[in-house]
């Protein structure tokens, strides 16, 4: 097992790679700060819907007002995608030119958008010659032809200012009216572009671009959905956690499209009286593949806090148990570690494949709905099944099986691991006994940090220090963040802390000191470095067991950003000077 896990991490660098690539993290990045919107929309069909199962129904003005609420927002979904994920591809993209060139946003976004409208929106005419659209395309179903579109129309802008294919106003014209006119050629030429794509397009299908890639794919979308589609998707989340780089962000812009049209086409079918069959779905990787985050890691962070003899591992188990319950798993990943640990290796891939074959036996054999509605991802996980397939009997069942499973698939590598830290901590303590210690093992030295020790002559407003905890998803850069402002207030220091997921904390950096990246950032640290750079914000990685320690100790965490924010300014002084 070592030396296949060996062979693994020699292929970590391409992996990297390939989750840092800019249009994986566009679609991410895009639908990171759309998922109020869907979380939002999803309350008002849960309200609509869900009462439905015990034979209620509202009046029909009443559900009429829901479902107006639902469709103004699911319902143009892509249109808003098509915009944000433009919008963050051109935020990499303007990295790449100079300041004073850079491409804006707001342009870009509003050119996206009509774009978009042009390939997936059919016109039409009533009688008394009114224009109408359809809307069948601009929910989820036009997803697919929303990235498309938003990576080709910043490609065209980047292309447009690069190359200064932009109307240049001479000097003496304010620089937002100058401004407004260096966007007519880039402009012109990406919504052109579409113009003519759908016009030749039409002619050779019969139909727009959005509907034609729906009719294309439905094989992929329905293999996806099958045993050995599942076992590639949530095997392969799992994988790439394995060898620490954080798996979603390279499986799910692949499969986004096809979770929120599932979503969706359950519900319909549902409300149509049928039985909800597809699978793929946001509820299930975060309720059922990934129950207690990637891994399925819930019942082996509860084994280690109420099983284990080994004293690290008992500790280590407490101290993830309630983040691990809300879908927050690096504190186990990291602390245990499971990740690039090879007795972890078969039960942490293969627990959530078999979490979701039984998920599926259910639906398709024992008539339980897939998942219907779309809930946060911190929703602890049983309580996220039970409700995203419809308060279900057959769920609660289910529930029960996949923790009973898990235990049975992790616990002869628990016992394994258990037996291992238990020998090593007990040749500890001998050792620590022939060198005349006392077998205790102790933390590093705190060094106390008071108000005068932060070097608010390097912040920018030399007020507070500014910190920004950048991890994946929001939960584990949540934990530092809370954690250094609460010891801000108990000690009246000058710092201020926020935490941000990847992808939503562009609108944070610029008015930042200093950011820190948990280690599941290591494969984007290159991106965010430049990032940083650009808005004189100083970036501190980390790696896995020394975050976990940062978490747990707020005075030993300021202490080490205070030391590295003068050890960078040192060296950045030093290199001035040469």
């Amino acid at each position: 097992m070592n030396t296949i896990v060996k062979q693994i991490e020699k292929a970590q660098p391409f992996f990297k790679k390939l989750s840092a690539n800019i249009y994986l993290q566009a679609v991410r990045d895009g639908f990171i700060s759309l998922m109020p919107i869907i979380i939002f929309s999803s309350l008002f069909i849960l309200v609509s819907a869900v009462p439905n199962i015990w034979g209620f129904y509202w009046p029909t003005n009443v559900n009429d007002g829901l479902m107006k609420i639902y469709n103004f927002s699911m319902g143009v979904l892509s249109l808003m995608a098509a915009a944000n994920v433009a919008r963050a591809l051109t935020k990499n993209l303007n990295l790449r030119l100079p300041k004073i060139n850079q491409i804006p946003t707001a342009a870009v976004m509003f050119s996206s958008q009509i774009s978009f409208l042009l390939v997936a929106v059919d016109p039409f005419t009533n009688k008394a010659g009114a224009l109408f659209f359809t809307e069948g395309y601009m929910g989820t179903k036009g997803l697919l032809a929303a990235f498309l579109v938003g990576f080709i129309v910043p490609n065209i802008y980047y292309f447009s200012f690069k190359n200064h294919l932009t109307l240049k106003m001479p000097d003496a014209v304010p620089q937002n009216i100058s401004s407004a006119f260096a966007n007519i050629i880039p402009f012109a030429l990406a919504t052109s572009f579409f113009g003519l794509f759908d016009v030749f397009f039409r002619m050779a299908t019969g139909t727009n671009l959005a509907a034609w890639i729906i009719q294309v794919l439905a094989p992929l979308f329905t293999a996806a959905d099958g045993y050995v589609g599942l076992a590639i998707v949530y095997g392969a989340m799992a994988f790439f956690w394995f060898i620490g780089i954080q798996g979603p962000s390279i499986v799910e812009p692949a499969v986004t499209a096809i979770y929120l049209t599932n979503v969706e086409t359950n519900m319909k079918i549902f409300q149509a009286g049928g039985h909800a069959t597809h699978i793929l779905a946001q509820g299930t990787q975060y309720f059922v593949a990934t129950l207690g985050g990637t891994g399925a890691t819930l019942v082996i962070t509860y084994m280690f806090a109420l099983w284990a003899k080994s004293k690290e591992l008992k500790a280590i188990g407490r101290a993830a148990a309630i983040p691990v319950t809300f879908g927050v798993n690096e504190p186990i990943l990291f602390g245990a570690p499971l990740i690039l640990n090879p007795i972890f290796f078969i039960p942490f891939i293969g627990a959530p494949i078999v979490n979701v074959w039984l998920f599926k036996i259910f639906v398709d054999y024992l008539g339980m709905n897939g998942f219907m509605y779309n809930l946060p991802w911190t929703t602890p996980g049983p309580i996220g099944l039970y409700m995203g397939v419809g308060f279900s009997v057959q769920a609660l069942i289910l529930v029960a099986l996949l923790l009973v499973v898990d235990v049975a698939i992790y616990y002869p590598f628990f016992k394994a691991y258990d037996m291992q830290k238990v020998q090593e901590e007990a040749d500890k303590a001998v050792e620590a006994e022939a060198n005349g210690e006392s077998g205790v093992e102790t933390t590093d030295a705190v060094v106390a940090t008071d108000a005068g020790d932060i070097p608010l002559g390097l912040t920018k407003d030399k007020k507070d220090l500014n910190i920004l905890v950048i991890c994946a998803g929001g939960g584990t850069s949540g934990i530092l963040a809370n954690a250094l402002n609460k010891m801000a207030k108990e000690k009246d220091l000058p710092i201020e802390a926020a935490a941000a997921a990847y992808g939503a904390h562009g609108d944070l950096l610029p008015d930042m000191d200093v950011t820190v990246l948990a280690p599941q950032m290591d494969a984007m640290k290159d991106s965010l470095k430049k990032e940083a750079d650009a808005s004189n914000v100083k970036m501190i990685t980390t790696s896995g067991k020394q975050y976990i320690d940062l978490t747990r100790h707020a005075d030993k965490a300021l202490s080490f950003i205070v030391d590295k924010l003068k050890g960078n300014d040192a060296d950045q002084a030093e290199g001035d000077k040469k």
